[in-house]
């Protein structure tokens, strides 16, 4: 692992200890945090499979809601505005059992950080569909386990509508 998924792990970690418990819960870990890209790991152990000893759901969604929320914090922080983000809604298709670590892999970092951009000068709430996928390089790396999209609404507080 590189310094800066390193330090971007940190803080994510700190970011759940602050906001999000239940983060730290899966373990996550930063594979790479990139301009255009973002992976994040979550590790298939106790805490995380199932009775059949692949992926719990609730941890496919924790991985899948991270790697396009650890983008849009990253880029908030860069904007230094009082910007809240949420997720309006979530689906996922469930295409194979994950039975390993899984990456999740979000292509559309320059779409959030344009989204939060565009939330810099716009008093009104903004919303944008997100995609992603997951896949378990341990069994097969090109091949999705899981694929995602969540709608990610942004609102700046400091502008009053």
């Amino acid at each position: 692992m590189n310094t800066k998924n390193l330090k971007f792990t940190l803080f994510v970690h700190l970011y759940g200890l602050m906001k999000i418990p239940l983060v730290l819960f899966v373990s996550p870990r930063v594979v790479e945090a990139g301009d255009k890209r973002f992976v994040l790991k979550i590790p298939l152990g106790y805490r995380t499979k199932n009775h059949l000893n692949s992926m719990y759901f609730g941890a496919l969604g924790i991985g899948a809601e991270l790697s396009i929320a650890a983008a849009a914090v990253a880029a908030i922080a860069e904007s230094k505005m009082k910007i809240d983000f949420v997720f309006k809604d979530f689906t996922a298709q469930y295409l194979k059992r994950a039975a390993g670590d899984v990456h999740f892999i979000c292509d559309e970092v320059e779409v959030v950080k344009s989204l939060i951009e565009e939330a810099k000068t716009n008093p009104e709430r903004i919303e944008r569909k997100m995609k992603g996928y997951a896949v378990v390089p341990s069994v097969n790396p090109s091949e999705p386990v899981m694929t995602y999209e969540l709608t990610l609404s942004v609102r700046n507080r400091s502008l009053k509508s």
